[in-house]
């Protein structure tokens, strides 16, 4: 399987699994040009995309969803009842054009098997994903206020982790960031810091895993080495050896996992 991060952050999120001729997104939080053209500069056609899989509805995960589904009527939107609701209501696209699971229910798109999870967010119902394609699995969570222990069964199972390192604690609390939105970000439904994420990471690293990319860094509460050196620290502790750590930029193109050899796109 190959994992690309398409934009990553609170400007726009998208990513890719490809597994041979097929291909399915995990949200679609940039314009319907912009996810083209990255799409398209990543070596991966529009074609060849089966699904777009929904996490939750802010606007920096669906901002791109309703050219893109006029566009491609038949890339399927992949959500739960809540989450189609709520997309819905905020950009337009009928209820009816979803396809909507259950929360814990593993389901096929082409060679994909796919599980949603619950994870704490200030939205309805939002989730992460484990995609599993040829026995590799892939998993998912970039909006998740606390690790709870669903969370970390799906993490310790996985092979390639895009799992989110949002806000240092301390550049938070020292920011200008109104003191409710602080608490909000900071909250049990808000986002992961450093802290929380490498606390993770070092209970359920396994010796499967081969990739750990850490996503929605905050521009102005956070900085890559940060996170990176808490990520590292935590797969030291785990004893976990020769991951590919990376955190994921805003704006770029990046491979998290592409057979053996992560890298840069």
């Amino acid at each position: 399987m190959k994992i690309i991060s398409l934009a990553s952050g609170s400007t726009g999120n998208a990513y890719c699994a490809v597994s041979g001729s097929d291909a399915v997104l995990v949200d679609c939080g940039i314009s319907d040009r912009e996810l083209r053209r990255r799409l398209a500069k990543a070596g991966v056609a529009v074609k060849s995309v089966r699904a777009i899989l929904f996490t939750h509805n802010h606007a920096d995960h669906i901002k791109g969803v309703a050219t893109f589904h006029r566009r491609s009527p038949g890339v399927l939107l992949l959500s739960n009842m809540m989450t189609a609701e709520a997309i819905s209501a905020a950009t337009g696209v009928d209820e009816e054009d979803f396809t909507v699971f259950e929360n814990g229910q593993t389901f096929e798109i082409g060679p994909f098997s796919i599980t949603a999870f619950s994870v704490p967010h200030d939205v309805p119902d939002a989730v992460g994903f484990t995609i599993e394609a040829g026995g590799f699995r892939y998993f998912h969570a970039t909006d998740a206020g606390t690790v709870h222990t669903l969370l970390k069964w799906h993490l310790s199972r996985a092979d390639a982790a895009v799992l989110e390192f949002n806000h240092d604690p301390a550049m938070l609390a020292g920011s200008d960031r109104p003191f409710p939105l602080k608490q909000r970000i900071a909250g049990p439904s808000g986002h992961l810091s450093n802290d929380d994420a490498a606390e993770a990471v070092r209970e359920c690293a396994s010796p499967r895993l081969k990739a750990l990319a850490l996503a929605h860094l905050s521009q102005e509460c956070n900085v890559p080495h940060l996170a990176v050196d808490a990520a590292n620290r935590a797969l030291a502790e785990a004893g976990a050896e020769g991951v590919d750590v990376m955190a994921l930029p805003a704006d770029e193109i990046t491979t998290v996992y592409d057979g053996e050899s992560p890298q840069d796109a």
